[in-house]
């Protein structure tokens, strides 16, 4: 084959098509994606997901039938499969990957494709965003991507064409690291977590436009009030109701898609389809957990086994043992268990809204099961979810200790330090002087404040239609496990548990610092960084080689996971000390997360929030790095 000097093979080709439909029961073509560690990688049981392995590669994106519903569907998939192809690799090695769009001309998921190597190293035109570092693969064309493999781990890859990610488009990415690991296992399985719906994926981010709150079946009733009352007080659920009003918010909105669109998967396969992988008692089982969906946090477990966290994002960490993790889309953990004492143990995986689960067994022998525990109680947003929990700094205002209905424990908050002239009203003409203020509510609540030490903000997020909130006192929430985590009877892993098994890769101080600040606006859907589209706004650019710290706010009341492509993100503590290395950093409601960045990449990255519909929505960045 001949290539031009991007790595599109010239002329077109006529590939087979396969077609696979994906049954409930049965868990069609990723029902194992199981791998031995010794001697051999692959569990070579019925159904199981291809494995391609080595420094060559032929990838072909298209069109296949699926059923996970009853309905069939049309997907776009890799060589046929949902998830696409395990792809593993080794360290130093120079992969070869021929990726050919085989898309049928009309296809509702465009004609153009692509594939992005998530958290992978690379040169920026191997990167695989359109528009950014290369021109998309068209119809009838192939892309050879070439490129050095600096890592070792646990990754994926993904389309970053469209919504083509959301339609089936991504897989599983295991590098066989040149080094040993620091710790040992027996058996070694990818666990890849999704969402898939049946809905045309544009039609459905139409709807989010139109209606954004359609998945929120959880609105609070009078009912809730009556109850409220009956246990916090009138004054009480009162002010709590007054604040979510002036705000324009509910506290029920945790997710913008959710169990009621959303069918989960594990690798490829739902509940029904019971993905098992197998074990010997008294064997240690390597997990890799990989949260591919396009738009939803699973909270995981299992039932019966402490897991022990042994590296995040690909790289490892000191070893952390819980009982439960919270993936954030896009992120990956790898986990050691030792499964003994009964014959199956369930994986369990929840939606953070508490609307749907999928699970998958760990068994002796195929068709065993363990119980299946119920989704947990449904949490709800508090004043302290939104970085406007001060009752600890001394201000005046309304205690609202107590009114967080549902969250385990409970969490006090007051009125001090919120920023209701902030607050948007999505009925507000945005033609308006104050362009939706609630000033005569502002003021009220903002009268006899003490403003020492609050956030600061953008001038761009200022009298701005598309920022419905603002942060006042954020802070870094690394060991907050989560909302729905917190004082459940289990130990649940924080950011603050891991620590990275290396120290600073760098060593040096950042030269200078950026801050940005996540926003949106819930009833408008309309998401960015300080209040700005990505289509309204200039490049961040880099110096090549400097080390620089960026600072993120979540003016938000939702959980962002944002990934910066071609560059670590080396997250600090409190103190500013390097605590861990990732490639997609979680931003909880209300906080305030730095991480340092080496420069070391030229070229155009794409920079976004990984949550699909916002990334559509406005929430990237280009950041370029220049000599």
């Amino acid at each position: 084959m001949s290539f031009n000097s991007s790595g599109r093979e010239a002329g077109g080709f006529a590939p087979s098509r396969r077609r696979f439909v994906q049954g409930l029961a049965l868990g069609g073509a990723a029902a194992s994606l199981g791998l031995w560690s010794k001697p051999v990688w692959a569990l070579k049981s019925p159904g199981q997901t291809q494995v391609l392995s080595g420094t060559e590669f032929d990838l072909v994106i298209g069109e296949t039938p699926m059923n996970f519903t009853g309905q069939t569907r049309t997907a776009i998939t890799v060589n046929g499969s949902i998830p696409a192809p395990l792809l593993r690799w080794k360290e130093g090695t120079t992969v070869n990957l021929r990726v050919s769009n085989a898309l049928p001309a009309g296809s509702i998921h465009g004609h153009e494709t692509s594939i992005h190597w998530h958290g992978i190293l690379l040169p920026a035109n191997m990167d695989g965003v359109p528009g950014l570092s290369f021109a998309g693969i068209h119809r009838g064309e192939t892309y050879h991507y070439r490129f050095t493999v600096q890592q070792g781990g646990t990754y994926w890859y993904h389309s970053h064409s469209g919504f083509q990610e959301q339609a089936g488009l991504y897989g599983p990415l295991v590098i066989d690291p040149l080094e040993p690991e620091p710790f040992s296992y027996d058996r070694d399985y990818v666990v890849m977590l999704s969402d898939w719906t049946d809905l045309n994926p544009a039609h459905l981010f139409s709807r989010l436009k139109k209606v954004p709150g359609f998945d929120n079946y959880y609105k609070r009733t009078v009912g809730d009030f009556v109850g409220d009352v009956g246990e916090d007080g009138l004054k009480t659920t009162l002010a709590d109701r007054k604040m979510w009003g002036q705000m324009r918010m509910t506290p029920t909105d945790l997710s913008d898609v959710n169990a009621h669109t959303y069918t989960y998967l594990m690798n490829g396969t739902t509940a029904l389809g019971n993905w098992t992988g197998l074990f010997r008692s008294g064997e240690k089982v390597r997990l890799r957990f990989i949260n591919g969906s396009a738009m939803t946090y699973f909270d995981v477990r299992i039932p019966g086994l402490k897991m022990t966290v042994v590296a995040a994002d690909g790289q490892y960490v000191h070893p952390v043992t819980v009982d439960e993790f919270r993936i954030a889309v896009a992120e990956t953990y790898d986990v050691i268990v030792e499964p003994s004492g009964q014959d199956a143990f369930t994986i369990f995986a929840q939606d953070s809204g508490r609307t749907g689960y999928v699970s998958g067994t760990l068994a002796v022998r195929e068709g065993l099961r363990a119980p299946v525990p119920a989704v947990d109680p449904r949490p709800i947003l508090t004043m302290a979810d939104m970085g406007m929990d001060h009752g600890s700094m001394g201000h005046g205002g309304m205690d609202m200790a107590g009114g967080s209905k549902g969250m385990e424990g409970g969490c006090g908050a007051n009125m001090a330090g919120m920023s209701h002239g902030q607050a948007r009203s999505a009925t507000s003409s945005a033609s308006s002087p104050h362009a939706g203020h609630d000033m005569a509510a502002a003021q009220s609540a903002m009268a006899g404040m003490d403003h020492g030490g609050m956030q600061t903000h953008p001038a761009s997020e200022t009298r701005n239609p598309l920022v419905d909130n603002q942060a006042m006192t954020p802070t870094s929430r690394l060991d907050d496990p989560g909302n729905g985590l917190r004082d459940n009877g289990r130990t649940a892993l924080t950011y603050a548990m891991l620590r990275s098994a290396f120290d600073d890769p760098d060593g040096r101080e950042p030269g200078r610092e950026i801050e940005l600040h996540l926003t949106g606006h819930m009833e408008r859907f309309a998401w960015g960084f300080n209040g700005q589209k990505f289509s309204d706004v200039e490049p961040i650019r880099l110096n090549y080689g400097e080390r620089l710290r960026i600072v993120l706010v979540n003016d938000t009341m939702m959980t962002h996971p944002i990934h910066l492509h071609g560059m670590w993100s080396d997250v600090e503590d409190d103190q500013g000390n390097f605590l861990v290395r990732k490639h997609t950093v979680d931003m909880p409601p209300g906080s305030k997360r730095s991480y340092r960045v080496r420069a070391d990449a030229l070229g155009s990255w794409a920079y976004h929030c990984h949550l699909l519909y916002h990334m559509e929505a406005g929430m990237m960045r280009e950041v370029r790095v220049d000599e």
